[in-house]
């Protein structure tokens, strides 16, 4: 189940309306129960318009079906599966790149010739993978699962890799959505840095055993969730390596 908190400086029922019914969609995509929540008025301390939006899960898993890492080994593939957006890590950095560094304005054109406003792009919505990686469980040998949040892929993907093993990721293996360009491009930031940082286009990745890779990718897109084989595991000592 799910429940929310939301602050607000001034009451708006309208606002309070899309704000949880946005909350109630991501619960129906992820097959959660949101079974309710909390809201406070602080005028004073935050200006009307603003609010503050806070959630949180609870799930129960069988012990013997929790996904650890620690049957990785040497030859597993890792599949990538895409992310649209930022989702919800990097703001900071991408707001000081494009609107304090570079000028821009958030109802401006995303880049030349964008059909989307450049707070559009911004705030394109998170993928759930929810389904797709439950049916995934039910049907594949999952050795790992990682979510793609602050840290970037090497920061999240070195938390399920146990020890003795490395995984080799080709950044061109996928297609790296245009905001990510733009974030680099207008305030000058390093690929190292950006990795750190932002998803760069993968939002969760998970690691099974080569010989059900193309198996792994069928159940995923036969649930409507495109997925890429973006790199191996390999001998070494816990690290994420870019080739």
């Amino acid at each position: 189940f799910f429940l929310d908190y939301i602050a607000v400086g001034k009451l708006d029922p309208d606002h309070i309306e899309q704000l949880v019914e946005g909350v109630a969609e991501g619960c129906r995509q992820a097959g959660c129960a949101l079974i309710g929540g909390e809201m406070a008025e602080h005028p004073g301390a935050m200006e009307p318009g603003e609010f503050d939006l806070v959630g949180f899960s609870v799930g129960v898993a069988e012990r013997d079906r929790l996904v650890t890492g620690d049957g990785v080994r040497v030859g597993d593939v890792i599949i990538g599966l895409p992310s649209p957006g930022l989702r919800s890590n990097g703001y900071s950095l991408a707001r000081h790149a494009l609107l304090t560094t570079a000028g821009r304005t958030l109802d401006g054109p995303a880049w030349d010739g964008a059909r989307h406003s450049l707070a559009e792009e911004l705030l394109v919505p998170s993928v759930i993978y929810t389904p797709a990686v439950l049916a995934l469980l039910d049907q594949v040998d999952v050795r790992a699962v990682a979510h793609v949040t602050g840290g970037g892929l090497a920061g999240n993907l070195t938390r399920v890799l146990p020890k003795g093993v490395d995984a080799a990721v080709d950044p061109k293996s996928w297609e790296e959505p245009r905001i990510f360009s733009e974030v680099r491009h207008a305030g000058s930031i390093s690929d190292e840095e950006m990795r750190k940082v932002f998803n760069l286009g993968i939002g969760m990745v998970v690691v099974v055993p080569a010989e059900e890779a193309y198996r792994a990718m069928d159940v995923l897109r036969a649930k409507g969730q495109r997925a890429v084989e973006i790199g191996r595991v390999e001998k070494g000592s816990g690290q994420v390596h870019f080739a």
